[in-house]
This record gives structure tokens, C-alpha cells and sequence, in this order.
């Protein structure tokens, strides 16, 4: 099957960074901020996160902090924003790795990805993409919803697999319970417990199996 380009899931948001940096310096400040930040939600969680605490860890002031963030929702927004980028190249290239024969194992590639931002990535297994801030009222389409469909497509486009709206929406339906499997899993055990990772596994096996063919590998 031919290979499509994918262009990476972002997360939709209006104005999250108040200054974006222009030079170096202030791209590097702006890093360790975020640093700063991804390091406390790793310890206490994204809830109790403020930003006199990001400031304390990034060793800056709070003036600096609120030069580029409003607010600690705008600190938690961008936070998540990078946890986007920083796997989605990797997600992608895992699925699209020509050593997959089939849907299924180029899925438990992308799992395994995840999976490695949850174990390495400093406050990735709390916030995650951010679809788990309850910002109201909703604007934009949930950063976990663009992720999901764009491995659909990918899927179907590579392995010539069923792309109707059924489809979609039971593969929506498996990713925002695998994600729910996985946050579990990483919820008490830095390693993640296996039994969820498991149950995740063969959650996306039972959810896509009346629409894409069962391979050997999901036996």
C-alpha cells in the first residue's frame, strides 16, 4: 500500500504562550520553564501545579513566568502542546515502520511508544495531551481526537483497511479507552502494571474486530 504523509497531531488552543520568543535566550527560558513545569506535575501532579512553584524550579522570577503565561492553565496548555510534538514524529514513524505486516502489530508499535513517553517523559503520564484539563466552555477538537484520527487514516491508507464513519468512531472509541488503560496502568507503577497495558491490548482487538480483519499477531 502507498505511504501517505501524515502531519502530526496538535493540540488546538488560541494564544497559550503570551510572547512567543524570537531569539535564542528567550526560546531557552522558555524551555526551561516548561522543564520547570513538566518536573513538579511529575511529582505532585498537574492539579496542584501554580506558577510561583515553576518559577521556584526554573530558578526565574514570576515576572518571568507570567511573560509568557497568563496563568497556570496557559503553563498546563503548553506543557501538552509539547508532549504532542515531542511524540508524534515517533508515534508515526513507528506506525509507518515497513516491518509491520500487519494493522495490528504497527498499532502495538504505537503503543509501545506511548508507552515509553509515560516511563521517560518528566510529567507525561499526568497531563498527557491535556484532554484531561476541564476547560469550559470546549473550543477547538481535543488534541486526543486529532491523535486518533490520524492513525485511522494512517491505518487505512497503509493497509488498505475498512475507512467508514463506523469504523472511525469505534476506533475513536478504542483509543480514548486504551488511553484510559494506560493512564491506570502508570497510575501507582512507574514501569506501568501489565495487566492494564494488556487489557489495552486487547481492548483495541475486540473494538476493531467487526471492521478490520483479525490478524495472527492479535491471537
Amino acid at each position: 500500500m502507498a505511504q501517505t504523509h501524515l502531519e502530526a497531531p496538535r493540540v488546538e488552543s488560541t494564544a497559550i504562550i503570551r510572547n512567543e520568543p524570537v531569539q535564542a535566550r528567550s526560546a531557552a527560558r522558555l524551555t526551561a520553564l516548561l522543564d520547570a513545569a513538566a518536573n513538579v506535575v511529575h511529582e505532585i501532579g498537574y492539579e496542584r501545579l501554580t506558577t510561583a512553584m515553576v518559577a521556584e524550579r526554573a530558578g526565574a522570577s514570576i515576572g518571568t513566568v507570567y511573560r509568557y503565561f497568563p496563568d497556570r492553565i496557559a503553563v498546563l496548555q503548553s506543557l501538552a502542546a509539547r508532549n504532542v510534538e515531542r511524540t508524534s514524529d515517533s508515534t508515526f514513524a513507528a506506525l509507518m515502520d515497513p516491518a509491520h505486516p500487519d494493522w495490528f502489530t504497527a498499532l502495538g508499535a504505537v503503543f509501545d511508544n506511548i508507552k515509553a513517553a509515560y516511563r521517560d517523559e518528566p510529567g507525561f503520564a499526568s497531563l498527557r495531551y491535556g484532554d484531561v484539563l476541564d476547560l469550559r466552555p470546549a473550543t477547538g477538537r481535543p488534541a486526543m481526537q486529532g491523535f486518533a484520527d490520524r492513525l485511522f487514516d494512517a491505518l487505512v491508507s497503509r493497509f488498505g483497511l475498512d475507512g467508514s464513519d463506523a469504523a472511525r468512531l469505534a476506533f475513536s472509541a478504542m483509543v480514548v479507552a486504551t488511553d484510559a488503560l494506560t493512564a491506570r496502568a502508570f497510575t501507582n507503577d512507574p514501569q506501568g502494571d501489565e495487566d492494564y497495558l494488556l487489557a489495552g491490548v486487547a481492548t483495541a482487538a475486540a473494538l476493531m474486530a467487526p471492521f478490520w480483519p483479525t490478524p495472527a499477531s492479535a491471537a
